[in-house]
């Protein structure tokens, strides 16, 4: 364990193998169906859970982590030989984990432990916690770490396009009659980070409209320039993640790696299956 430990919640959709590279703790959002809970990626994936979604006709709730599963995680990290430990989490406008994170934080009197707020979600979140775990591996203090994932993260931006509208229906986000009209008009909705949320940009017609929107947003963005890091997002759809990489690639310079990130079911959830999206870095 490096002098200081970098703890992340599931929200940030690390992948197993980026976290376990960085170092990366995860502490797990709680997906619950009925009276049956499970520990978000690591008990539960999208296939299992829009499975069961599609089968019952009904959305699992989340939670997020108690201020005791963070106590574990840090005292396990304090344990492993850390000094210190950075915990960086989902937006507290999305969620209450970084007020559980600080809650557990402060039963820790006699140590260094910095909760904060990313202001950012899934692989933005991640990449904030890469960015802290490639400052600290350079030699950086835990202030010197923080401010590394703050400046990346005002450099990140994220689109994502949404494929159906039924999983916000069965959410309440959406009425069944809107919902039923849009089915009918074959709207798509645009997400976006926006006000430390995930918010809706805007709608447009039929599924190859939404990735070219998205597509225009990314161009956009970054200026026609290749951005810095240039990750595809997508919920329970490789194949179709595979599909808009190409066509990202076509329509602008893009970075010689693309990486393919999964929401993790503690967002998904809120999207729907079908989500196809991107994350991008733009450059200095």
């Amino acid at each position: 364990m490096p002098p200081i430990a970098i703890i992340t919640d599931t929200d940030s959709s690390l992948p197993p193998d980026l976290a376990k590279q960085y170092n990366i703790v995860q502490v797990p959002i709680i997906v619950q169906f009925g009276e049956e809970s499970f520990r978000d990626v690591y008990d539960i994936d999208n296939a299992a859970v829009f499975s069961r979604v599609d089968r019952e006709g009904k959305l699992p709730s989340t939670a997020a982590p108690s201020p005791g599963n963070f106590v574990q995680a840090f005292q396990s990290a304090f344990d492993s030989g850390a000094d210190q430990i950075l915990c960086l989490t989902i937006s507290s406008e999305m969620s209450a984990v970084y007020a559980a994170a600080r809650t557990a934080a402060d039963m820790f009197t006699d140590k260094t432990i910095k909760v904060v707020d990313s202001r950012s979600l899934a692989f933005g979140e991640g990449l904030m916690a890469i960015e802290a775990a490639k400052a600290i591996a350079n030699g950086a203090s835990i202030d010197e770490a923080v401010a590394a994932a703050e400046a990346l993260r005002d450099r990140t931006h994220i689109f994502g396009a949404l494929s159906t509208l039924k999983y916000l229906v069965m959410s309440g986000r959406v009425g069944h009659v809107a919902a039923g009209l849009a089915s009918l008009l074959e709207l798509k909705p645009i997400l976006t980070l926006r006000n430390e949320k995930l918010e809706m940009l805007e709608r447009v017609r039929t599924q190859s409209k939404a990735w070219a929107r998205v597509i225009e947003l990314a161009i956009e963005v970054t200026g026609g320039r290749a951005p810095e890091q240039l990750c595809i997002l997508h919920v329970n759809v490789p194949e179709a993640a595979s599909q808009f990489a190409l066509q990202l690639r076509i329509a602008m310079p893009c970075p010689p790696e693309i990486r393919y990130v999964e929401l993790t079911p503690g967002l998904s959830i809120h999207t729907g299956a079908g989500l196809v999206g991107v994350v991008l870095v733009t450059a200095k």
